[in-house]
């Protein structure tokens, strides 16, 4: 037994711990934290989770009371003023920005950290950027998130469901309908064709880091006139702007002329490095607020005089593997890009010889319908030989009955015609005929005339006479009875005529 409580108490007491949830752009964690931790040990074990070795853009950021502030490394965990919460959410974000983030930002996973973070800060409008430079901007993510644009695949409407604008642009600027401003995008985005997912996230940050408002923490603070003012602490230094414009500065401190920074209580002051120039101080409403700004302050100083020194071993091996990283992945995109030329150029050799497959199958189904309606045709033609000999057999037939039919017409045509000409030839001897009657007639009419009117001049020569004759009976008879008894009885015996009355031999 007393060996059993031995071993007992020579078993390892395990550390109290916490959970915490720690939330990236992109993902979220959970750890679980030993109560002494401070913030440097939790800080260190969310950069190796990543993978991340340039730590110093990087704190871990909460919100109490309404208002955000960043871990302190120096300090323990649960004795800093966190949220009561199970587990304890913090998000893991970009606390300074390079001057220029092309020669300052080396790994991958820093520069995917950075684009998501600033295209969030511009989609919220925490960063103006014009509507022009949106459509850019939108267009490179979209070739960060998509690759290569293929009309094939990217059809119209397959951005509906990315949010890549701003609602102030995408919303009321232009007048422009959703489709319209996919359209100005899938244009851009065309154009970017060659462009690695990582080299469109970078020209993405290239373009966000010269606008105004990249990179400035904003802070309200009032001068010893009590008027509200803004203060901005970047990269480069401190600016002083109008509450109402967070683009153009009033006044600028650069970090290479600041010679010291402090706060006491509400009240911050900024002396210059020349000590003839007017030292500037200013007011905050909260303490926090000030020590905050004291905070980011000394952090982009230290970043700014960094920059400014020669790189340490560090650095120097991180630019070098950046450079081989670089190296090797422009090889692998032209080993990727030559692949993917071959694999074009085999996927239309293959669709042309598909095609000419098809073309081959079709010919052949052409082909075989043709045989096939040969055939048919064929048969057809048989049957219709048949028919046609039997027609032609039939017709040879009708042919020789129609000959004998003809040569009979033509028999019965010869005597018709003979006929016809005996016919003709009567009639015109009948006209003959006719012509001689009529002229006969004629004649004899005229022949009928002239005896008529030699009747009529003998009637007339005869009633003359008879009247003669009277007229020489009356004369006679006045001389002698006789006489005229003898004349009136030759008369009536038909001895004297009316044109002879011979006197003398009475």
């Amino acid at each position: 037994i007393g060996g059993c409580v031995a071993r007992m108490g020579l078993k390892k007491k395990q550390p109290k711990t916490f959970k915490v949830k720690v939330i990236t752009m992109d993902a979220e964690m959970e750890f679980s934290c030993e109560m002494k931790w401070k913030g440097k040990d939790l800080f260190d074990l969310v950069c190796r989770a990543l993978g991340l070795r340039e730590t110093w853009f990087f704190g871990l950021q909460y919100t109490i009371k309404g208002m955000y502030t960043w871990l302190k490394m120096d300090k323990k965990v649960l004795d800093q003023e966190i949220p009561k919460e199970d587990p304890v959410s913090f998000r893991f974000l970009a606390k300074f920005y390079p001057e220029k983030v092309e020669e300052e930002l080396l790994q991958e996973i820093t520069q995917h950290l950075f684009f998501l973070q600033v295209k969030k800060q511009i989609l919220d409008e925490e960063i103006y950027c014009s509507p022009e430079a949106t459509v850019l901007l939108a267009s490179y993510a979209v070739q960060a998130k998509y690759g290569d644009y293929d009309p094939n695949f990217h059809e119209p409407g397959f951005l509906a469901q990315e949010e890549l604008l701003p609602k102030r642009v995408s919303i009321s600027h232009y007048q422009m309908t959703a489709d319209m401003w996919e359209e100005k995008i899938s244009a851009w985005y065309a154009e970017h064709r060659g462009i690695a997912r990582d080299e469109a996230k970078m020209n993405y940050l290239k373009i966000a880091q010269d606008l105004e408002m990249y990179g400035v923490n904003y802070f309200p603070i009032q001068n010893k006139s009590d008027t509200d003012l803004l203060l901005g602490v970047d990269a480069k230094g401190i600016h002083v702007y109008s509450i109402n414009n967070r683009f153009s500065p009033n006044k600028s401190f650069e970090w290479s002329g600041i010679r010291n920074i402090s706060y006491s209580e509400k009240e911050l002051t900024i002396k210059p490095l020349d000590k003839k120039a007017e030292v500037f101080k200013f007011f905050s409403s909260q303490l926090k607020v000030n020590k905050l700004i004291l905070q980011l302050c000394i952090g982009n100083h230290d970043l700014f005089m960094r920059r400014r020194k020669v790189d340490s071993i560090e650095i120097q091996q991180m630019k070098a593997q950046a450079r081989e990283e670089k190296a090797r992945k422009k090889m692998e995109t032209q080993r990727l890009a030559r692949e993917k030329q071959l694999r074009e150029e085999a996927e239309r050799a293959k669709e042309e010889l598909e095609r000419r497959l098809f073309q081959m199958e079709d010919e052949a189904r052409q082909a075989n319908e043709a045989l096939l309606r040969s055939q048919e045709t064929a048969e057809l033609l048989a049957e219709k030989a048949q028919i046609a000999e039997e027609e032609a057999k039939l017709l040879a037939q009708n042919a020789a009955e129609a000959e004998q039919e003809r040569q009979r017409l033509e028999i019965t045509a010869l005597k018709t015609k003979e006929e016809k000409r005996l016919m003709e030839q009567k009639m015109r001897e009948t006209e003959l005929i006719a012509v001689k009657l009529v002229k006969e007639s004629d004649r004899r009419a005229k022949e009928a005339e002239h005896l008529k009117q030699d009747l009529h001049e003998a009637r007339e020569a005869e009633r003359k006479a008879k009247q003669k004759l009277l007229d020489v009976t009356k004369l006679n008879y006045l001389v002698s009875y006789p006489v005229y008894i003898l004349g009136s009885a030759l008369l009536e015996s038909g001895q004297i005529t009316n044109h002879h009355l011979n006197v003398d031999t009475m």
